[in-house]
């Protein structure tokens, strides 16, 4: 019985809905098992509970949206502004 599992931030129900669909789909496609003997978990971990290069992931998310804010702030503002 093959087992997929996924470990994520926070997932609306919805998008725990599709993957799980869709990974059970691409999975028994690939494999050439069926759907039927597929079991797929998703264990959430808070931002605040996992890290990358040191940093809580809350923090790498914050810092992320700031870059692109300001990257978005310095395509649109009007010449001489600045």
């Amino acid at each position: 019985m093959p087992y997929i599992t996924v470990e994520s931030g926070n997932l609306s129900d919805a998008q725990k809905e599709e993957l799980i669909k869709r990974l059970t789909e691409v999975s028994s496609e690939i494999m050439k098992v069926p759907q039927e003997f597929f079991v797929t978990t998703i264990k959430e971990v808070s931002d605040k509970n996992f890290g990358i290069g040191g940093k809580t992931i809350d923090k790498v998310k914050a810092e992320y949206m700031q870059r692109q804010k300001e990257a978005f702030d310095d395509r649109t503002m009007p010449a001489g502004k600045e």
